[in-house]
């Protein structure tokens, strides 16, 4: 098998990795294709002592810490928008911690992997992952809707999101009345699954929200390959079924740290 053909499963998901990192699907995009483009350049660099995965965020980690801004070091040109939310509150975290967050609660990896990834030790990742959820949590708070028409994981999703500090204006069974509920409680922040109870899409009912409603969405499905095609436009966040709660405490806290409209906590 080619290093190609090993890497190829790997790859929706480090570009959900790299978006919920950046906040940001183009540039999360350009780190992955920058990540390949260096892979192609250099295959004999690429390490084989690893499981092929790890051998690919570890290439992508090193081309993100060569371009990613030092601790302390002021950005060479001001933002706006979505990149301007993010690099104002990237000023309060540093970026090895919220990797290390992303790193074991988004994508699964062990405390020993990533301490290989981002080259610290086992005990260090998990300090840093409890420092990146203290200080996003303390610093996002948003009213929050959840699309799910299973009730179990329906209370489950909510409680989570109440443990988190957050407001939950309402849980949506059908398209029609996530739309509804949206309408007359415009959300900060969608907690979407895709199949819902009458056989509607919670993808429709997440297109309906979003024309009308600028806000975050997460994903939350026992089903990613409907979404992780490599076609445009795919979800930024996206958690698969079954899921662990740091998992979507970690997808939450990412999500409200780049949106605009989430405020500090009390």
């Amino acid at each position: 098998m080619s290093l190609g053909q090993e890497l190829a499963p790997h790859l929706p998901f480090l570009r959900r990795y790299a978006r919920a990192l950046t906040g940001s699907q183009a540039h999360g995009d350009a780190f992955v294709r920058a990540t390949l483009e260096a892979i192609v350049a250099s295959p004999d660099e690429f390490p084989r002592d690893v499981d092929p995965r790890l051998g690919l965020y570890r290439t992508f980690h090193a081309i993100w810490s060569t371009a990613n801004i030092e601790e302390g070091e002021e950005p060479q040109r001001e933002y706006s928008g979505a990149e301007g939310i993010a690099q104002a509150r990237l000023s309060r975290i540093t970026p090895l911690s919220r990797q290390a967050l992303l790193l074991t609660a988004l994508e699964g990896f062990s405390s020993e992997d990533a301490s290989y990834l981002i080259g610290a030790s086992p005990s260090d990742v998990e300090s840093l992952v409890a420092e990146a959820l203290s200080e996003i949590e303390r610093q996002t708070h948003a009213d929050v809707l959840i699309i799910e028409d299973e009730p179990i994981i329906a209370m489950d999703i909510e409680t989570i999101v109440r443990d988190l500090g957050h407001n939950v204006t309402g849980v949506a069974v059908t398209r029609d009345e996530a739309v509804s509920q949206a309408r007359q409680h415009p959300p900060g922040l969608v907690l979407a699954d895709i199949q819902l109870a009458d056989d509607s899409s919670g993808i429709d009912a997440v297109k309906d929200i979003l024309a009308e409603f600028s806000v975050p969405v997460i994903f939350i499905t026992a089903f990613p390959e409907r979404l992780l095609t490599g076609t445009r436009p795919e979800p930024t966040f996206l958690i698969t079924k079954p899921f662990q709660r740091s998992t979507v405490k970690a997808a939450i806290a990412q999500a409200l740290f780049f949106d605009a409209a989430t405020v500090p906590a009390a």
